[in-house]
């Protein structure tokens, strides 16, 4: 495929190359990696001496929070606490990918940090065996902000052959999406699948399924590395939940749940039980289910309205969708399709464990 973006804005990956293989004489370069107050991710690079093989390893560093949208520019200190490493598919070798937890300067989770208190739920509830699953959709835009591969003037064809659409004029980019699959496999991401989305230029990634913290880590650092290969086409990434206003469909992030209890015989009574909870918070979990969300969940395009609560056996337009072998089944999981795709996963699973079994114990609080 031939990218017509200006030299530029894309990476010369062929010219780095002879460079990529020079030794790095017992030095490592270890990728710092957070999300910032616009729902996005940063990245900047330390050297340390020797590979590193345990997060506990790594030093705290810090950052300009006031640079992205994190703190004050009077007070604008903000620091960086490793929770996580990934192998680096970029730089190869012993260099890493450090995910990290915002923390401010008296020692209390930034305000975005959301995995904080995710992480405490996750762990008051360890004993539920909690799993998720989420399914990433997300388009690509040109550099004129239009879906890549669409018409400079006017519209594709309807909407019909392009979900898992094989074929010129079906499916869009397809070597981003080849190119960041294998860079999440070779860095530890467990990525689970992938597809071409309803929409022209819309793609989708499955990452889980995950036990617990572990799922919000995991699809952070997917987001990371899809934002980091496209560089190098010169491609935008967009996680809006509706890039194109129209007959066109919009993008989720379909969230699938389960707990030891539906795993085992009988766990559909208590996946049932479980939607007259979420139907008590439904305006709760929509808070946090992404911005912009209301033009997406319309009712039409596989959506439920966003103002009312629904479930069903294989509806994909209920708020809630028990899949059809579960249901037949008696036990498994259940599949939220209310958040949007820019949702953060650690407030989705998070505001999840709470619905489902309450907040965190004081005890936990306290520790």
């Amino acid at each position: 495929m031939i990218y017509k973006a200006e030299s530029t804005t894309i990476s010369n990956t062929e010219n780095l190359r002879k460079y990529l293989d020079l030794p790095q004489k017992g030095f490592t370069m270890a990728e710092y990696i957070w999300i910032d107050g616009h729902g996005g991710v940063r990245s900047k690079t330390k050297t340390i001496e020797g590979p590193c093989k345990d997060v506990k390893e790594l030093s705290e560093w810090n950052f300009d929070g006031s640079s992205t949208g994190q703190a004050p520019g009077d007070n604008s200190d903000v620091y960086l606490r490793p929770v996580k490493i990934f192998p680096d598919p970029f730089r190869r070798g012993d260099n890493i990918l450090v995910l990290c937890e915002c923390w401010d300067h008296d020692g209390t989770p930034n305000k975005f940090n959301y995995r904080h208190d995710c992480a405490r739920l996750m762990e008051a509830n360890a004993k539920q065996e909690p799993w998720f699953g989420l399914e990433q959709e997300y388009t690509l835009l040109g550099l004129d902000g239009r879906p890549y591969g669409w018409p400079k003037q006017g519209f594709p064809g309807p909407q019909g052959p392009y979900y898992c659409g094989v074929g010129t004029g079906k499916v869009y980019c397809r070597d981003i999406v080849e190119a960041h699959y294998k860079a999440c496999l070779y860095a530890n991401v467990k990525i689970a699948g992938i597809n071409a989305e309803v929409m022209p230029a819309q793609w989708e990634f499955q990452v889980g399924p995950c036990e617990g913290i572990n799922l919000g880590d995991e699809l952070w650092m997917a987001r990371f590395l899809l934002h980091r290969v496209a560089e190098e086409f010169g491609v935008i990434i967009t996680f809006h939940p509706k890039p194109i206003p129209g007959d066109w469909n919009g993008a989720g992030l379909h969230t699938n749940v389960s707990t030891k209890d539906m795993r085992l015989d009988g766990g559909l009574k208590t996946i049932k039980s479980v939607m007259d909870k979420l139907e008590k918070r439904h305006v709760e979990h929509i808070k946090v289910y992404g911005e912009g969300n209301e033009a997406r969940m319309t009712g039409a395009h596989e959506t439920a309205n966003i103002d009312k609560f629904n479930w069903g056996v294989a509806d994909r337009g209920a708020s809630v969708r028990i899949p059809r072998q579960c249901a037949a089944a008696g036990k498994g999981y259940f599949e939220d399709r209310r958040p949007a795709s820019n949702a953060d996963p650690y407030q989705i699973t998070g505001m999840m464990m709470e619905t489902m079994f309450g907040g965190v114990p004081d005890e936990t609080m306290q520790k």
